[in-house]
């Protein structure tokens, strides 16, 4: 069987490499081309170095792809819908992991982006690409939009929650997301630099975070759920752990909330409820998630306040990126989920 043919625009990146880095290894895909205005003509390696020996392909200009099975998108906020047109020329199907095409509504995206949404009648031809939120609708998509690595993680976090109908519109959510530096992309700036980042715990987006929208988008039925999210970063490069506070209504018992999540994530390839009753690793930890396309789950239940608290960890770049983007092409082509998404990650990092 002939392998699909597959592209990456925006190449150059953190999660551009990370996505070449999997499409290369995949048995059922053949990548074919991989763009980069400023780094036309060289090789992969030259930019992403854990790729010397496993290829020799060259980055190419975004006017130089030519069509393909897949078409990955890795690009900058705003350049999917200002670009939509020619490049669904190029491809049937199109898994857009920038935040393009992430909410539904076209508002929002003047509420958190600050500016119109320039094709918003083609923002419902895209599927939000949570493979656990929305397997079945991927199954038959040809348009597939990335998520937000702090939505993800929240998200993951809280589904079971949302699903089960115990979080009530009128109790307040409340998230706290810390985040490694690969969140901010590979452009350096002041306070990417060494001495300012080493040994930072920074707030960078204590209220107005722009994948709040998403969260609310996704976790709401009916009713608007009342979300409180910030962002702190914390000298880390990859991985992110949010840690969100719930009441829940009605309340339940530590066993029946633990059964709940089992329930929800029991035939989830990559979803690990993780609380145990000792060691180091009791709670999810990001660390042991580098390079892994897992996300683990835990909770503590507090008897003193009826407070839920969820904690929820993943690799920024690979769940909270391009390995989410994979596993939600594996749904597209309905191939097992786990192809090519296997690596547990590293232990010691």
């Amino acid at each position: 069987m002939s392998r699909l043919t597959v592209a990456v625009a925006g190449g150059s990146g953190y999660i551009g490499g990370e996505l070449v880095r999997l499409l290369l290894q995949h048995p059922a895909v053949e990548l074919t081309q991989v763009t980069s205005e400023s780094n036309r003509g060289k090789f992969l390696h030259q930019v992403h170095p854990n790729l010397r020996r496993q290829t020799r392909l060259k980055f190419v200009r975004m006017d130089e792809l030519q069509d393909c099975d897949i078409l990955f998108l890795a690009l900058p906020h705003g350049m999917t819908q200002s670009r939509l047109e020619a490049l669904q020329a190029l491809s049937e199907r199109i898994i857009d992991l920038s935040s393009d095409f992430r909410l539904r509504d076209p508002l929002l995206y003047k509420t958190w982006y600050g500016h119109d949404h320039v094709c918003p009648e083609r923002l419902s031809s895209f599927v939000y690409g949570i493979p656990e939120l929305h397997r079945d609708a991927l199954a038959f998509a040809t348009h597939v939009s990335g998520a937000g690595c702090l939505a993800t993680a929240t998200l993951l976090g809280l589904y079971p929650l949302a699903r089960a109908g115990l979080l009530a519109p009128e109790a307040p959510i409340v998230v706290e997301a810390k985040v490694g530096s690969s969140a901010s992309g590979n452009k350096p700036s002041l306070a990417s630099h060494h001495p300012e980042r080493h040994g930072a715990v920074r707030s960078f987006k204590p209220t107005g975070h722009r994948h709040t929208a998403e969260v609310i988008q996704e976790l709401s039925g009916n009713t608007s759920l009342s979300v409180h999210f910030s962002a702190t970063a914390i000298e880390m490069v990859r991985g992110v752990l949010t840690t969100s506070h719930v009441f829940l209504d009605p309340p339940l018992r530590e066993n029946d909330i633990r059964s709940l999540y089992r329930e929800a994530y029991k035939d989830e390839p990559f979803m690990r409820l993780v609380k145990e009753k000792q060691g180091a690793y009791r709670y999810p930890e990001p660390k042991i998630l580098s390079g892994s396309n897992f996300c683990d789950v835990g909770f503590e239940s507090d008897p003193h306040s009826g407070r839920v608290v969820v904690l929820c960890a993943l690799d920024n770049l690979v769940k909270g990126g391009a390995g989410n983007g994979v596993q939600a092409m594996n749904c597209m082509l309905g191939l097992d989920e786990t192809t090519g998404l296997t690596f547990p990650g590293l232990h010691p990092v």
